[in-house]
């Protein structure tokens, strides 16, 4: 198990996302690049891109979500319960959204694709949160 958001977390995603290779996702999750600031014992910057989670922010996002590490930590572990847990952050003022709003709104209605599926469960899997 490796400690969420800490460097040694962002290399094991790393190797898995080069594992995954191609997520044969749909056009609007393979076109999607949204930023996240992160706040906690060590601010952090992620962002997703082309389905896969990366270090750092990425100059062409049009959207930054921002959220403490015990919110995301709590959405990421909620299984079926994600939807539930994420919008009530986002209407307690947990989780706040710069830029344009739609592109994250596309992250409701995304199918994820069988390959993107084993990928966060496989970092999931290796996450100690």
């Amino acid at each position: 198990m490796t400690q969420f958001l800490s460097p040694a977390w962002f290399d094991a995603v790393a190797t898995l996302n080069e594992q995954a290779g191609d997520l044969n996702l749909p056009p609007n999750l393979a076109n999607l690049i949204i930023n996240l600031s992160i706040t906690g014992d060590a601010d952090t910057h992620l962002h997703l891109s082309s389905g896969k989670i990366f270090k750092g922010h990425h100059e062409q996002a049009t959207s930054t979500i921002n959220i403490d590490d015990k919110t995301l930590g709590n959405i990421i572990k909620g299984g079926t319960e994600t939807a539930e847990i994420a919008i009530e952050a986002f209407m307690t003022g947990k989780i706040r959204i710069d830029g344009d709003m739609s592109q994250v709104l596309n992250l409701q209605t995304a199918k994820p694709s069988p390959e993107q599926k084993a990928l966060y469960k496989a970092i999931k899997d290796m996450t100690e949160f």
